[in-house]
């Protein structure tokens, strides 16, 4: 099998049993940690997972090539995860990392029109899809989990609080929101603060939903939303945020989008960035990621996007590292899925349910074990934009805090 020598290098924290399509099992690693035991269905699968296991690892599990016998798709990953993490470098670090900067580049090279034809691959499906497992308001980004029992509806409104607590706002201040989603941010400012707020998204599913919610809950007049790059915005805003959009910036144009975020705000205004981001090194994206879930998405370390701030007159006034939070976040969104996986089956079919289980797993096992987490960079113009000790944002939340109703108005009914 041409995975072995790979497998036998790689694994050494818990065991997997490999049974090839001749029959035969191969086992690799250790006496302790969990025990995992696959199956694959055929010798092209072999083939293609010597190759280039990366990507043929996800295709095989969506084509139901590869089976796991005794556990789930999401313990597997976990296993490789965590012994990825953990391995030595060798010739082999390349499979697993890329293969150097200049491929990076022209996986995330993203002008305007391939941003907006990246955007609706992903964000333009059915919109009763992300209903499945998603929380009421539809937020699509990292929770903020200020107790482990907290459950999502909570938690995604704990990460509401906590960002408006750091953009200090007040009453008719005028706010960007770079990637606005389906609008459950920006109507929350709206409503919770009194901003006035423009929300820019290049989906037109999630334009559509976004400007119906603004009309039914009466906010038209103080929220708006268009179908805009962040490159073509014009005018000058107190506050921007962007939450869950940086990612698909793409490293090429970090310098722009800080050029942008720097252009477009006042001399006193504040900005607040919410993304995710890698612990250490320059990582291409996981090619079976890019090429079904998200085309010319990038996740840097923080060593790619500070040097871009510090090329504008922005100062970096915060910076919050949330481990843990997404990982359990997508705890949730995965179980929520798996317990409606038959009505993401009649929306599409099997395979898309097996490469949509891949990704939620895949994503909750790297930022669980792995070296990915999120972080909030709080941007000023002005060294004295914001107070000089954090006391204000807790102060800001708690005043803010209120028991989140069962019947509360979001918009968008849960499905």
């Amino acid at each position: 099998m041409l995975l072995a020598p790979l497998l036998a290098r790689l694994v050494c924290h818990g065991r997997l049993t490999v049974i090839g399509a001749n029959g035969r099992a191969q086992t690799f690693g250790g006496e302790t940690g969990p025990a995992l035991t696959v199956r694959i269905h055929d010798r092209g699968t072999e083939w293609r997972l010597g190759l280039n296991p990366r990507l043929a690892l996800g295709e095989a599990y969506m084509n139901g090539t590869l089976t796991v016998e005794n556990g789930t798709i999401y313990d597997l990953l976990l296993l490789m995860v965590q012994n990825q993490t953990g391995a030595p470098p060798s010739l082999l670090t390349p499979l697993w990392n890329g293969f150097g900067p200049w491929i990076r580049w022209l996986h995330q090279y993203n002008p305007i029109r391939k941003s907006q034809a990246n955007v609706a691959h992903h964000y333009d499906l059915s919109g009763e899809l992300y209903g499945l497992f998603l929380d009421a308001d539809r937020q699509y980004s990292c929770a903020y989990f200020r107790d482990r029992s907290d459950d999502l509806e909570t938690a995604q409104a704990n990460k509401k609080r906590h960002i408006a607590a750091k953009l200090l706002l007040r009453p008719g201040l005028k706010v960007l929101d770079i990637g606005s989603g389906w609008g459950g941010l920006a109507l929350y400012l709206a409503r919770e603060t009194g901003a006035d707020v423009t929300g820019l998204t290049l989906s037109v599913e999630q334009h559509k939903r976004a400007t119906e919610r603004a009309a039914a809950a009466g906010l038209s007049d103080r929220v708006r939303f268009f179908l805009r790059d962040y490159r073509e915005e014009t005018g000058t805003y107190d506050r921007i945020v962007s939450v869950g959009m940086f990612e698909h910036v793409g490293g090429p144009h970090f310098q722009t989008y800080f050029n942008t975020v720097s252009r477009l705000l006042v001399p006193d205004g504040v900005a607040l960035l919410h993304a995710i981001g890698q612990r250490d090194g320059a990582y291409d994206t996981n090619p079976w990621i890019r090429k079904y879930i998200f085309p010319g998405g990038y996740i840097p370390p923080l060593s790619e996007v500070i040097p871009r701030v510090e090329r504008t007159d922005l100062w970096v006034t915060d910076v919050e590292i949330l481990r843990l939070h997404y990982a359990e976040t997508l705890r949730h969104w995965l179980a929520r899925f798996m317990a409606k996986r038959d009505q993401a089956a009649a929306l599409y079919d099997e395979r898309f349910c097996r490469m949509w289980e891949f990704y939620l797993a895949g994503s909750q096992a790297s930022l669980r074990a792995g070296n990915q987490m999120v972080f909030q960079m709080q941007l000023a113009k002005r060294i004295d934009a914001a107070p000089i000790m954090r006391d204000y944002m807790v102060d800001w939340e708690r005043a803010h805090r209120i028991e989140l109703e069962e019947d509360e108005d979001t918009g968008i009914a849960a499905e």
